[in-house]
């Protein structure tokens, strides 16, 4: 229940122990979101970090900050309902170049991928300015190099790029249809051939067929129950 002292001042319930309350520190006053293994070297040893997290996650749940996980990383973050409130008034549009939006496809759905794995997939060649610009955006980055004959570059999207889209993995990926909903590419103009490739493709078609499964059950079902009456 909620205390008020003699100056009128509201004391809120404490749902905090003292460990809970340095991993909230050490979050809060971090430059870059952290993985558990990075809180646990910075806070006491007998600490159980990953239930303070969750107990931290849901202590801020319903305020206008939030904990959250991205890519296994933490930060704090504004309420998702509330992020309007935080942007510029005045909104400046800038769309990707065609190149640029199917070089980023590409490197999504295929990673890791090499420039010229990139260029085969697309048909033709871009310039290396296509990869810069993405690179500048912090969406895509260099990670290591494919064994093979020259050793090429490989390409990987970044962290930034999930909580750019808010998403939490690779999995949740957008489609072609809410790049173009977003604004960033003339979906009309785009091959969603490039976007018919790779796990994340898959993934999606395996889960189409289970809802065109689960229809036909009900639709079976639905005939079963109306013959027996």
């Amino acid at each position: 229940m909620t205390k008020i002292k003699k100056n009128n001042i509201v004391n809120f319930p404490e749902n905090l122990n003292s460990g809970d309350r340095e991993v909230e520190a050490i979050i809060f006053a971090a430059a870059e979101p952290l993985d558990i293994e990075t809180i646990e070297t910075r806070v006491s040893k007998k600490i159980n970090v990953p239930k303070s997290l969750e107990r931290l996650q849901k202590f801020y749940s319903k305020r206008g900050i939030n904990l959250v996980c991205i890519s296994k990383k933490w930060s704090f973050r504004t309420a998702e309902n509330l992020s309007a409130l935080m942007s510029q008034q005045k909104n400046v549009e800038k769309k990707l170049s065609k190149a640029a939006i199917e070089t980023l496809s590409i490197i999504v759905y295929h990673q890791p991928v090499t420039r010229a794995e990139i260029e085969e997939i697309r048909g033709v060649a871009f310039g290396t300015n296509t990869l810069e610009i993405l690179m500048e955006l912090d969406w895509v980055k260099p990670s290591g190099r494919k064994d093979v004959p020259g050793k090429p570059i490989q390409y990987v999207t970044t962290d930034n790029f999930l909580s750019h889209f808010s998403l939490k993995k690779l999995s949740d990926l957008p489609t072609v249809d809410e790049l173009g909903s977003a604004g960033l590419i003339d979906s009309t103009s785009i091959d969603s051939s490039i976007f018919g490739t790779g796990k994340f493709y898959k993934e999606k078609q395996d889960e189409k067929k289970e809802n065109i499964y689960s229809n036909i059950d009900e639709m079976l079902s639905s005939t079963l129950k109306n013959e027996d009456k």
